[in-house]
């Protein structure tokens, strides 16, 4: 073989520059082309040829022979075939709904109005039909919220680069910034983005099969529901349910206030009571993150317990006045309906939180709400008649007063027994009586003297008198003057007693003649 004839050969192999020869050529571009089952393929191309050669007929075979057919005048072609081309230049071809069985080899041919004026463009376009496809994920095996994720829609072949693509989510078709693009970005992947993923081709009836896309994703606007939902009275049972969204699940943890109470989706409270009531918060929690709930108010209700009468003051009062009465409770909600009942009386006697109590007796409150009643322990009231509260208070004060006096008088007793015993020790009074030149006669025995004025420190012995008793040293005397003693007697010796100065006696001395005053009069002289 030559050289020209072996570089005539390797041209030929060239594609886009195959089936040139001289000023006669043929191009195609691609020259491979890979179809869907049922789809439109577009097979481009162009030619050329001499001066002065002017074209008779051109059309396009699958047949590489001296004589080949023409695919226009073949029934199974002639319907799906159309010639975009002219006679001058361009030879683009369309075959629509393509088959299996229309995967060949095809060639453009051309003849001219000379007879050596006929070519055919070998070698031609090769043209694979299949019906698989196969969707590949490009991204993390485990996608997260916020990732960036590519899917790519790909084909057992090389789909032309005019191909439409069209992408679903779970049977819903997805708008794409270009269509013919075979590529879907997801960047970022958010949490709607999870679901089943096809593919398919515009004018292809064949869908590709589903990919799931789990996205990943940590809890979001965790919510608590409460079972029964209206009024909860104690006894019920309550049932807390947290509902989270999350991915993967979350796991749960309940709190009253800041106290941890339970953990897992549902809490349950069996027999829930007053001390139950409350706020109470889920927190919901996977790998990915966690978040706390809105709290929720467990507000219990009870009826009235502890029911309890307040009295304002002692309960004891005077006929006329009253006392008052206030029932006190605890209950949810608080009681507002009170009544007042005095024992062995069936009827109430009252009704109110307060009540004004006029007359003996023990009385006792009802409280009552929605949810029950209960009633109080009975307090004593008691009444007074007339003023016999003031009567007892002014006896009560002289029973004081007596005891007070009798206890003076005792001790002004023992006083004066001790003064009489000193009484006893004192000598005769010696005293010099100023008067009217006369000196007390010898016959005035110590009991009969009369009241003197003592005129000297020390007392002066009469020589004419006789010793009663020792009376050396004898400051005070007592002087008794008896009542038998004549007026006459009296007045004459009134004139007597001028120097006299009298002094109150020592409240001992006093106190220990009391017993004498029916018979003597006691007086105490100064020694002058």
């Amino acid at each position: 073989m030559s050289l020209i004839t072996l570089a005539l050969v390797f041209l030929l192999l060239i594609p886009g520059v195959c089936s040139q020869w001289g000023d006669w050529s043929v191009s195609y571009s691609p020259s491979h082309i890979c179809a869907l089952k049922d789809s439109t393929v577009t097979m481009r191309c162009t030619y050329k040829y001499p001066t002065g050669y002017k074209i008779e007929k051109v059309f396009w075979t699958h047949e590489n022979s001296v004589d080949p057919r023409d695919l226009s005048k073949d029934t199974e072609y002639s319907q799906r075939l159309q010639y975009l081309g002219d006679k001058q230049q361009n030879c683009t071809v369309r075959l629509s709904h393509v088959t299996l069985k229309d995967s060949h080899m095809y060639y453009f041919r051309f003849i001219t109005d000379k007879p050596d004026g006929k070519w055919i463009g070998y070698p031609g376009v090769t043209l694979t039909v299949t019906g698989d496809f196969d969707l590949q994920v490009e991204s993390p095996e485990r996608v997260t919220e916020g990732d960036s994720v590519s899917l790519t829609c790909k084909s057992s072949c090389a789909l032309t680069d005019r191909a439409t693509f069209i992408w679903y989510r779970n049977s819903l078709k997805i708008l794409t910034e270009s269509k013919f693009s075979n590529k879907l970005s997801l960047n970022p992947v958010r949490r709607e983005d999870s679901g089943r993923y096809r593919c398919a081709v515009d004018g292809h009836t064949h869908i590709s099969p589903a990919i799931q896309i789990n996205v990943m994703y940590p809890p979001v606007n965790p919510v608590i529901s409460i079972s029964p939902s209206g009024i909860i009275v104690e006894g019920d049972s309550v049932t807390l349910d947290c509902i989270s969204d999350s991915n993967p699940p979350a796991e749960f943890s309940w709190f009253k206030g800041g106290t941890f109470v339970g953990s897992g989706r549902i809490y349950s409270i069996s027999k829930i009571s007053s001390d139950d009531s409350g706020e109470y918060k889920c927190k919901s929690i996977n790998k990915h993150g966690e978040k706390y709930s809105d709290a929720v108010t467990l507000n219990v209700m009870y009826p009235p317990r502890s029911v309890s009468v307040l009295i304002n003051g002692s309960g004891v009062i005077v006929e006329g006045d009253s006392v008052t009465l206030k029932c006190i409770s605890d209950s949810n909600p608080p009681a507002l309906n009170f009544s007042w009942f005095k024992e062995d009386e069936t009827s109430a006697v009252g009704s109110g939180q307060s009540f004004s109590a006029l007359q003996s007796g023990r009385f006792y409150c009802q409280a009552h709400n929605q949810h029950g009643s209960q009633r109080s322990d009975a307090v004593t009231v008691t009444v007074h008649r007339g003023r016999g509260w003031l009567w007892l208070g002014i006896a009560a004060c002289l029973g004081f007063f007596i005891v007070i006096i009798i206890i003076l008088f005792i001790m002004r007793k023992r006083r004066g027994a001790k003064a009489e015993d000193l009484t006893e020790k004192q000598d005769n009074l010696y005293s010099t009586v100023t008067g009217r030149d006369a000196h007390v006669s010898e016959s005035a025995d110590c009991d009969d003297a009369q009241y003197a004025s003592v005129t000297s420190s020390k007392p002066r012995r009469d020589r004419n008198a006789p010793e009663c008793r020792d009376t050396e040293e004898i400051q005070y005397a007592t002087v008794q003057h008896h009542r038998k003693t004549e007026t006459k007697r009296a007045e004459e010796n009134e004139s007597h007693y001028d120097n006299i100065r009298i002094h109150q006696p020592d409240a001992a001395v006093r106190r220990s003649n009391v017993h004498n005053v029916e018979e003597t009069s006691v007086i105490y002289s100064r020694v002058k």
